[in-house]
Formats: structure tokens, sequence, C-alpha cells
């Protein structure tokens, strides 16, 4: 297929529906063996302080859902990072954050979502224990946690990435090596291990040398740089994404970080006025889940 019909499929499954998303609340995949008793986990902030896209009450109450199920404490972060906060949780989910300047214009150029002090924040709360759930979508989003994630090592791109040859949820398999055989889609046992998993657009980054790919991309996937979202023409900067992760971990001084490029995944949403299931909830990402609750018990220091 060429990329013009494949950017024309795209746009017409994604950007009507970004004012349309709600959370599918029908959605409470079984959890065979929770890891604490109701309430008895530590404590799971989701940030609501930076124009996030994504927050525990609206987009991601699925995901809030979920851990709750699985017995954490979930509690929107409000305001800004800093060390007193920051001490009262053990992990820190931060979803799609925006610059105030990017909440209505999705165009360049795009700034940092934090400031430098709340940066040098969560890294030294990371660096004494802390762990970081950082999932940042495509452009303009990726552009906002652009510089948070480079405290870490990680380079986001702020792009878009598309498969060339199909279109539809990108799939990353054991079995070619797109997924990885690892800690995070092993799990504590058979029943909560992955074999696939889908994702919906997003961008790709580069990771350290002293991270694990989860999520890696093949030759087949080229990474578009637009300077408007959703905007695509025949002299729109573009790279090849493959060898490219979209999913990766690492351990940072005491803690742990946990990077993503794509934030519906996580999600379980409706989307548009035909109510399509994007994210956990889309019948081509039934292990997802298993992903998300491997990572959060990775960060909280219970899978090594």
């Amino acid at each position: 297929m060429k990329l013009s019909g494949i950017f024309m499929l795209v746009l017409l499954f994604h950007y009507p529906a970004f004012s349309q998303q709600v959370a599918d609340t029908a959605y409470n995949p079984v959890i065979q063996q929770p890891m604490y008793k109701p309430g008895e986990g530590p404590v799971v902030f989701i940030d609501e302080g930076h124009h996030n896209f994504h927050t525990m009450n609206g987009r991601y109450l699925t995901f809030a859902n979920l851990l709750k199920r699985d017995g954490y404490n979930v509690e929107p972060f409000q305001g800004i990072f800093e060390d007193e906060k920051l001490a009262k949780g053990k992990i820190l989910v931060i979803s799609n954050a925006l610059n105030e300047i990017n909440v209505h214009d999705w165009i360049l150029p795009t700034p940092s979502a934090f400031s430098r002090s709340e940066m040098d924040a969560v890294r030294e709360w990371v660096n004494n224990g802390g762990s970081l759930f950082l999932i940042a979508d495509h452009m303009p989003i990726a552009g906002a946690a652009k510089d948070l994630a480079a405290q870490f090592g990680f380079e986001f791109s702020n792009g878009f990435v598309f498969d060339t040859l199909s279109t539809g949820p990108d799939f990353f398999d054991l079995k070619d090596n797109s997924l990885a055989s690892c800690t995070l889609t092993k799990g504590r046992n058979d029943a909560e291990s992955v074999s696939r998993i889908a994702t919906f657009t997003g961008q790709a980054f580069r990771i350290p040398e002293d991270a694990t790919s989860i999520l890696t991309f093949n030759d087949r996937y080229v990474n578009f740089m637009p300077d408007t979202a959703w905007v695509f023409h025949p002299e729109t900067p573009k790279v090849s994404a493959g060898g490219w992760s979209q999913g990766a971990y690492k351990k940072f001084g005491k803690g742990r970080v946990v990077m993503f490029g794509e934030a519906a995944m996580f999600s379980a949403q409706l989307a548009g006025p035909q109510q399509l299931k994007m994210g956990m909830n889309n019948e081509a990402a039934p292990q997802n889940y298993k992903l998300l609750l491997n990572i959060i018990h990775w960060l909280d220091g219970l899978l090594e």
C-alpha cells in the first residue's frame, strides 16, 4: 500500500476521535493472582499537573482501575514535582504531558512540559529508589517529554511512526523478536506471560546501552517528523525507525525507569460516534493489560 493511503486511513481512524475518546468502564479483565489485597499495595501516582491528555479519572480510568484491582493505591499527582510530594509515592506514572502552549496548538515548537527544577527532582527521586513510568505519544507530546527522558539517557524523536506495509494497530511478537523475551514479558508465571502486543501509532525512540528494549521496530517502519501533528506532505522529513524502540526499561541508581512511546495501548477507550474500542479493550490487544501489570510489578521491585 502507498504511504498516502496509509495516512488517509490513519487520519480517519485517529484524528477525529481525539475529542471523543472516553474510558471503557465495562473493561475489567481477569487478574488471576492480584499482587496485593485491596488497598495494601504502595502508592502509584498518575500525573495530572502538566496538561496531561491521560488522567486518572479521564482516559486512564481503566488503567487506574486495573491497578486498584491488583491491590495498589492509585492517586492523582497534582501540581509540580517536588521532593516532599514525590516521597509519598513508590511509582510515578506520567502519560502524555504537554506544555501549556501546545494544549490547543499541536505545532512546533514543543517545549518541555516540565521545569528544570521538576526534572531534577524526578531524577533525584528515582536515583534514591523511586520508579518512573514515562509514557509519551507522538508529536507534540514526545517533544514535551524529551528533556525528562534525556535525564535517564533516552532520546525521544517527537515524530509519528507508521508501518509502510499495512494499516491498523502495530504488532510486536516474540516470534520475530520485535517483542523481547524478558522479565517484563514473562511475568511471574505462564499465566502472566505475553507473546504479542499491539500499539496504536505513537513515536519511536533510541535507548541507552544499559536499557532493554521491550518493543523494537523492524525496517518496515518509518518515522515521520511533521511540524504540525497529523499533517503530512511529500517534503515531511522521515527516517527509518528500524531498530528503534517503542518501549524499554532500565535501572537507574537505586530506582527503576520504564519508557513507552505510545499511550493508548495502556488505556481502554471508546472512540468517536461509533464507540470504536481502542487500547487494551481492542480485540487486537488481548495481552496488553498483562504487560501493564508486569511493568508495574517490575517498577515495584517484585519482578527480577
